[in-house]
């Protein structure tokens, strides 16, 4: 399942509700990922701006991929404001092994992180600015040629 929080991902709830839909399942790893907003640059937190349907198509692609796997993929962003110390991305891998979980987590993010439909803004005294030197420009976006 994709959730999208408003603010900042609430990382102990969702993990503990996450393992606990899925620990009688006969999964024999849970394998997550939390990203946190690091005070970096005088920021004060990031901001987040989602486009949904491409980003439900993008983790739909990716659930498929590793239902292949017999593994279940479940993730969470947040969209608006997350100020620093608090958690922005949160995802977790359950898979019959464990080394299915670890790789496929590993290639996810990564993937994530170049192609996901999700835009980051850095959020410095009260302004909201486009953080393009921590960008990565989705394939295929931009102006035509």
């Amino acid at each position: 399942m994709l959730k999208i929080y408003d603010g900042p991902v609430d990382v102990a709830e969702l993990l503990t509700e996450w393992y606990g839909e899925k620990r009688e399942e006969n999964y024999g790893a849970m394998v997550t990922f939390v990203g946190t907003v690091r005070e970096e640059g005088g920021i004060d937190g990031l901001s987040f701006d989602i486009y949904r349907p491409l980003l439900e198509r993008w983790y739909g692609a990716w659930r498929d991929r590793l239902a292949e796997e017999g593994a279940l993929l479940e993730m969470a962003h947040s969209e608006g404001d997350v100020p620093v110390h608090t958690s922005s991305f949160a995802c977790a891998i359950f898979s019959p092994k464990r080394r299915v979980a670890l790789t496929m987590l590993d290639a996810f993010v990564e993937d994530f992180k170049a192609n996901a439909p999700i835009w980051k803004y850095d959020l410095k005294e009260g302004r909201r600015l486009y953080a393009a030197e921590r960008s990565t420009p989705m394939s295929g976006s931009g102006l035509l040629a």
